[in-house]
Protein backbone atom coordinates (compact mmCIF):
# COMPACT_ATOMS: atom_id res chain seq x y z
CA UNK A 1 0.00 0.00 0.00
CA UNK A 2 2.55 2.68 0.97
CA UNK A 3 4.43 1.25 -2.42
CA UNK A 4 1.36 2.48 -4.49
CA UNK A 5 0.99 5.93 -2.39
CA UNK A 6 4.46 6.84 -2.93
CA UNK A 7 4.87 5.92 -6.45
CA UNK A 8 0.99 7.97 -6.80
CA UNK A 9 2.61 10.96 -5.02
CA UNK A 10 5.57 11.17 -7.27
CA UNK A 11 3.65 10.79 -10.23
CA UNK A 12 1.70 13.73 -9.26
CA UNK A 13 5.06 16.05 -8.28
CA UNK A 14 6.24 15.07 -11.54
CA UNK A 15 3.23 15.66 -13.36
CA UNK A 16 2.71 19.15 -11.49
CA UNK A 17 6.93 20.34 -12.30
CA UNK A 18 7.03 19.55 -15.90
CA UNK A 19 3.67 21.36 -16.88
CA UNK A 20 4.50 24.50 -14.68
CA UNK A 21 5.55 27.41 -16.66
CA UNK A 22 6.49 30.43 -15.75
CA UNK A 23 6.42 33.88 -17.44
CA UNK A 24 10.44 34.44 -17.09
CA UNK A 25 10.41 31.14 -19.64
CA UNK A 26 8.19 32.51 -22.01
CA UNK A 27 10.15 35.47 -22.86
CA UNK A 28 12.43 35.41 -25.48
CA UNK A 29 14.43 37.37 -26.97
CA UNK A 30 12.85 37.89 -30.44
CA UNK A 31 9.44 38.94 -27.75
CA UNK A 32 11.86 40.94 -25.71
CA UNK A 33 13.70 42.92 -29.03
CA UNK A 34 10.30 43.83 -29.99
CA UNK A 35 8.16 45.11 -26.95
CA UNK A 36 11.16 47.31 -26.06
CA UNK A 37 10.81 49.49 -29.22
CA UNK A 38 9.31 52.92 -28.68
CA UNK A 39 6.46 52.73 -30.92
CA UNK A 40 3.17 52.21 -29.05
CA UNK A 41 1.37 48.70 -30.60
CA UNK A 42 -2.12 48.64 -31.28
CA UNK A 43 -3.72 45.56 -29.01
CA UNK A 44 -6.13 43.84 -31.83
CA UNK A 45 -8.91 42.58 -30.10
CA UNK A 46 -11.02 41.84 -32.92
CA UNK A 47 -13.95 44.04 -31.07
CA UNK A 48 -15.21 47.24 -32.17
CA UNK A 49 -14.52 49.95 -29.21
CA UNK A 50 -16.65 53.38 -29.15
CA UNK A 51 -14.61 56.46 -27.71
CA UNK A 52 -16.78 59.61 -27.09
CA UNK A 53 -16.29 63.17 -26.92
CA UNK A 54 -17.70 63.33 -23.97
CA UNK A 55 -20.17 61.17 -21.93
CA UNK A 56 -22.12 63.73 -19.64
CA UNK A 57 -23.78 66.73 -20.76
CA UNK A 58 -25.04 69.17 -18.19
CA UNK A 59 -27.80 71.67 -19.85
CA UNK A 60 -27.94 73.74 -16.45
CA UNK A 61 -30.54 75.71 -15.71
CA UNK A 62 -33.31 75.15 -17.73
CA UNK A 63 -37.41 76.24 -17.51
CA UNK A 64 -40.14 73.25 -17.04
CA UNK A 65 -41.64 72.81 -20.51
CA UNK A 66 -38.40 73.71 -22.45
CA UNK A 67 -36.87 71.14 -24.73
CA UNK A 68 -33.19 70.97 -25.54
CA UNK A 69 -30.70 68.42 -27.36
CA UNK A 70 -27.36 67.77 -27.59
CA UNK A 71 -25.01 65.29 -29.45
CA UNK A 72 -22.77 62.88 -28.12
CA UNK A 73 -19.70 62.39 -31.13
CA UNK A 74 -18.16 58.51 -30.89
CA UNK A 75 -15.41 56.87 -32.71
CA UNK A 76 -14.93 53.94 -33.63
CA UNK A 77 -12.02 52.96 -32.37
CA UNK A 78 -11.73 49.02 -32.13
CA UNK A 79 -11.00 46.61 -35.06
CA UNK A 80 -14.10 45.88 -36.45
CA UNK A 81 -17.37 47.12 -37.70
CA UNK A 82 -19.60 48.52 -34.78
CA UNK A 83 -23.25 48.12 -34.74
CA UNK A 84 -25.42 49.90 -32.14
CA UNK A 85 -28.74 47.50 -32.05
CA UNK A 86 -30.65 49.95 -29.04
CA UNK A 87 -30.75 53.10 -27.49
CA UNK A 88 -33.02 53.66 -24.78
CA UNK A 89 -33.09 56.70 -22.30
CA UNK A 90 -34.09 56.34 -18.30
CA UNK A 91 -37.85 57.89 -18.91
CA UNK A 92 -40.11 58.75 -21.87
CA UNK A 93 -38.26 62.29 -21.27
CA UNK A 94 -35.33 61.56 -22.88
CA UNK A 95 -35.23 60.26 -26.56
CA UNK A 96 -32.09 59.26 -28.12
CA UNK A 97 -31.96 59.51 -32.10
CA UNK A 98 -28.86 57.05 -33.02
CA UNK A 99 -27.45 54.92 -36.18
CA UNK A 100 -29.80 51.90 -35.61
CA UNK A 101 -28.22 48.60 -37.05
CA UNK A 102 -25.81 50.35 -39.18
CA UNK A 103 -21.97 49.76 -39.35
CA UNK A 104 -19.47 52.33 -38.45
CA UNK A 105 -16.34 50.91 -39.70
CA UNK A 106 -13.42 51.32 -37.68
CA UNK A 107 -12.01 55.11 -37.38
CA UNK A 108 -15.56 56.16 -38.67
CA UNK A 109 -17.26 58.46 -36.76
CA UNK A 110 -21.04 58.65 -36.04
CA UNK A 111 -23.01 60.60 -33.11
CA UNK A 112 -26.07 60.44 -31.07
CA UNK A 113 -28.24 63.06 -30.42
CA UNK A 114 -30.22 63.05 -26.95
CA UNK A 115 -33.53 65.17 -26.58
CA UNK A 116 -34.50 66.08 -23.33
CA UNK A 117 -38.54 67.07 -22.76
CA UNK A 118 -38.58 69.05 -18.92
CA UNK A 119 -42.07 68.95 -19.01
CA UNK A 120 -43.85 68.24 -16.04
CA UNK A 121 -39.53 67.83 -14.23
CA UNK A 122 -39.17 70.65 -11.91
CA UNK A 123 -36.14 70.59 -10.06
CA UNK A 124 -32.42 68.40 -10.19
CA UNK A 125 -32.83 65.77 -13.36
CA UNK A 126 -30.13 63.15 -14.16
CA UNK A 127 -31.20 60.74 -16.93
CA UNK A 128 -28.89 58.29 -18.81
CA UNK A 129 -28.91 56.72 -22.30
CA UNK A 130 -28.32 52.88 -22.62
CA UNK A 131 -26.33 52.38 -25.74
CA UNK A 132 -26.61 48.42 -26.59
CA UNK A 133 -23.81 47.38 -29.12
CA UNK A 134 -21.05 44.87 -30.12
CA UNK A 135 -18.49 46.32 -28.27
CA UNK A 136 -16.55 44.26 -25.48
CA UNK A 137 -18.76 45.21 -22.67
CA UNK A 138 -22.28 45.15 -25.18
CA UNK A 139 -23.37 48.71 -23.18
CA UNK A 140 -22.19 52.19 -22.97
CA UNK A 141 -23.55 54.76 -20.91
CA UNK A 142 -24.57 58.53 -21.62
CA UNK A 143 -25.81 60.60 -19.01
CA UNK A 144 -27.79 64.67 -19.08
CA UNK A 145 -28.59 66.57 -16.38
CA UNK A 146 -29.79 70.03 -15.54
CA UNK A 147 -31.87 72.12 -13.16
CA UNK A 148 -35.37 72.65 -14.13
CA UNK A 149 -37.17 75.82 -13.18
CA UNK A 150 -40.65 75.08 -11.90
CA UNK A 151 -43.51 76.48 -13.89
CA UNK A 152 -45.30 79.04 -11.13
CA UNK A 153 -48.64 77.98 -12.09
CA UNK A 154 -47.57 74.39 -12.13
CA UNK A 155 -46.14 74.76 -8.71
CA UNK A 156 -49.33 75.90 -7.28
CA UNK A 157 -51.00 72.95 -9.22
CA UNK A 158 -48.67 70.64 -7.82
CA UNK A 159 -48.68 71.95 -4.02
CA UNK A 160 -52.79 71.80 -3.90
CA UNK A 161 -52.60 69.03 -4.68
CA UNK A 162 -50.13 67.32 -2.53
CA UNK A 163 -52.07 69.46 0.34
CA UNK A 164 -55.31 67.39 -0.66
CA UNK A 165 -53.60 64.18 -0.26
CA UNK A 166 -52.40 65.20 2.76
CA UNK A 167 -56.03 65.92 3.91
CA UNK A 168 -57.15 62.42 3.06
Amino acid sequence: MKKVLIFCFTTMMIFFTACQDTSAKKVNSSNSATSSSSAPTKKTTGMPAMTFDKTSHDFGIISEGEKVTTTFAFTNTGDSDLIIVDARGSCGCTVPEYPKNQPIAPGETGSIVVNFDSSNKPGVQQKSVTLSANTSSGREMLRIKSNVTPDPIKQKEREAQAKARQQN
